[in-house]
C-alpha cells in the first residue's frame, strides 16, 4: 500500500509525534509497503521532487531522540516559509489525499483532538485510528471525567476552574491539598503539576492567568496504563519512574522509567483496569486502539486518569510493550492499525 504516516504539526508533543512518525514509517516499509513520513505543519515545502513521486522517493525519515523538553513552537511556525495561517503545510492534503491509507502519528492538540479527522472526513481520506467525536471528547479531560464517572468508572474527585487575577487568591485559599493541576486539553504530562503546599499551589495557577485548568485530588499509589486494540483489552503496564512522577522526561528518556508487562498486580486488578479500559474505549465510540492511565492505591482501589486516542509509538512507548506481551509484534501492530483502517474506511 501507499501510506502516508502524518506526524509533527504545532502540538506541544509534536517532538514525540516525530519519533511515532519515523518508527511507525521504519516498520511499514520494513512490512513492504510505499510510506512516506509528512510533517502536518512543515509539509512538503523543501521537498525537491513533484508531489506524486513521494512513494517512491520519501523524504528521509526524522531522528526518533526526543529530547528532554518540549519544542519550541514559535520557532517552528517561524521556519514555514509559507506563513498563511493553515495548519496543512504544503502539499499536505494532495499527498494524503493521494495515498491507500494515512497513518495518523500526531499527537496532542494537533492531530489527536479531532479536528485533522474531521477534515479527512469530509474529504474521504482514510486514517488510522479514532473518529473525529471521540477524538474530540477524550482530548477534554474534564468531558471525559464527567462521562465516564456517570457510568461507574472511578476517577479521582476534581474541579474545573478559571484562573484570573480575582479568582487566583480563593483559589489558592479553598482548593484542597495535595492535588494534581492539569492542562484540560494537554499530553505527555505537559502542563502537570502536583501540588502539596499553598505557595506551591499559588506559583502553579499564576503561570495558568486566564486558563481553565482541572484541579484534580491527588491520589497516592502505582501507576499502570492498560490499552485496548480491536475491542480487546491488552494486558496493563506498570509504570516505574526512577525519580518523580510520570512526566515529560520520565516517559521520553530512555532509561528514565522501569516498565513491567504485563503488570506484577492480582488476576482481579488486572480485569478492573481491562474492563476499565474497554467501557471507555466504548462509551466514547473509539475505535482500533486506545490507551487508558490508571491509578492503584496500596488498598487496591483502582482510578482511571484519562484515555489516549493516539497512543505513543515512539522506541519507550507502552501500547506497543502491551501488544507484544500478547505475542504482537511492533510490525504486527502496524499492520493491524493499516487493516482495521482499512475495514473502518476503506
Amino acid at each position: 500500500m501507499n501510506v502516508i504516516v502524518l506526524a509533527g504539526g504545532l502540538s506541544s508533543e509534536r517532538n514525540v509525534s516525530l519519533s511515532t512518525g519515523a518508527k511507525v514509517c521504519q516498520a511499514l516499509a520494513e512490512l513492504g509497503h510505499k510510506a512516506a513520513l509528512v510533517d502536518l505543519f512543515l509539509g512538503l515545502e523543501n521537498y525537491p521532487r513533484p508531489y506524486e513521486q513521494i512513494f517512491d522517493a520519501p523524504p528521509p525519515l526524522p531522528p526518533t531522540d526526543i529530547g528532554a523538553h518540549a519544542p519550541d513552537l514559535e520557532a517552528v511556525k517561524g521556519s514555514r516559509a509559507d506563513q498563511s495561517r493553515r495548519m496543512f503545510g504544503p502539499g499536505v492534503l494532495e499527498v494524503c489525499s493521494a495515498a491507500d491509507v494515512v497513518f495518523l502519528g500526531l499527537h496532542g492538540a494537533c492531530g489527536e483532538d479531532g479536528r485533522v479527522q474531521a477534515a479527512f472526513d469530509l474529504l474521504g481520506i482514510p486514517y488510522t485510528g479514532s473518529g473525529y467525536l471521540g477524538s474530540a471528547i477524550a482530548m477534554d479531560k474534564d468531558f471525559t471525567k464527567r462521562l465516564v464517572r456517570a457510568e461507574g468508572v472511578l476517577t479521582p474527585d476534581w474541579q474545573y476552574v478559571s484562573v484570573t487575577t480575582d479568582s487566583l487568591g480563593e483559589l489558592t485559599a479553598k482548593l484542597s491539598l495535595p492535588c494534581v493541576v492539569k492542562v484540560p486539553t494537554g499530553g505527555s504530562s505537559i502542563g502537570v503539576t502536583i501540588c502539596r503546599d499553598r505557595e506551591a499551589l499559588r506559583d502553579t495557577l499564576a503561570r495558568h492567568l486566564g486558563q481553565r485548568l482541572l484541579m484534580e485530588d491527588y491520589i497516592e499509589g502505582r501507576e499502570f496504563s492498560c490499552g485496548v486494540l480491536d475491542n480487546k483489552p491488552l494486558p496493563p503496564i506498570e509504570i516505574i519512574p526512577k525519580v518523580g512522577f510520570y512526566d515529560y522526561q520520565n516517559k521520553y528518556q530512555p532509561g528514565a522509567t522501569t516498565e513491567v508487562c504485563p503488570a506484577e498486580v492480582t488476576p482481579a486488578a488486572a480485569r478492573v483496569m481491562q474492563d476499565a479500559a474497554l467501557r471507555v474505549h466504548r462509551l466514547l465510540g473509539l475505535c482500533a486502539y486506545s490507551r487508558s492511565d490508571f491509578l492503584m492505591t496500596k488498598t487496591g482501589e483502582v482510578y482511571f486518569l484519562e484515555v489516549n486516542t493516539l497512543p505513543g509509538m515512539t522506541p519507550t512507548s507502552l501500547i506497543p510493550q502491551e501488544a507484544a506481551a500478547v505475542g504482537v509484534s511492533y510490525q504486527q501492530l502496524c499492520q493491524r492499525l493499516l487493516d482495521l483502517a482499512q475495514r473502518e474506511r476503506g
